[in-house]
């Protein structure tokens, strides 16, 4: 990172920018050709390590690419602003945001998939232990990304007034 006295390393406070986005853009190589597609989630940090829940349609192009190429990367941003000045060069952007990398795996058991999708029910609603039918488990794929790089940068409005 060019930037260091933007970079974020608390894990409280990654935790607390990935609460406020509500889009993740996931990355993925199509057979060289670069797939991003914007995705809801929910996650969990364990021990330090973070994996992030998404759910999709069990088929389409996302899963195909999934199949064939598990490494993915994403990024996330919240409180982004642009800030005017009075020349072009002297504007900016403050903004939150996460960025990192790993490894996907559609989940297949059961309990599992129940796990990453109240994850994600908590992360996008604030409802927690949602009762999921049994067809509708088996009509969504839910899947995981492993993280195994992250980072955090924040540029913030330190005139703004809360």
């Amino acid at each position: 990172m060019r930037r260091y006295e933007r970079e974020i390393t608390d894990f409280s406070k990654i935790n607390e920018i990935m609460d406020k986005c509500l889009c993740c853009h996931l990355g993925l190589n199509d057979n060289g050709q670069v797939y991003i597609v914007p995705i809801n989630f929910g996650y969990e940090c364990k021990n330090g390590k973070y994996t992030i829940y998404f759910h999709s349609a069990a088929q389409g192009r996302k899963i195909d690419i999934i199949r064939k190429n598990p490494k993915a990367g994403f990024e996330m941003d919240t409180n982004c602003e642009i800030k005017l000045a009075e020349t072009a060069c002297k504007c900016s952007a403050c903004y939150q945001s996460i960025i990192g990398s790993g490894t996907i795996s559609i989940i297949e058991d059961k309990r599992e998939k129940i796990h990453g999708l109240d994850l994600l029910m908590k992360h996008c609603t604030g409802r927690e232990n949602c009762e999921f039918s049994l067809e509708a488990l088996k009509a969504v794929c839910v899947f995981k990304l492993e993280v195994l790089e992250l980072c955090g940068k924040e540029k913030i409005n330190h005139s703004k007034t809360s």
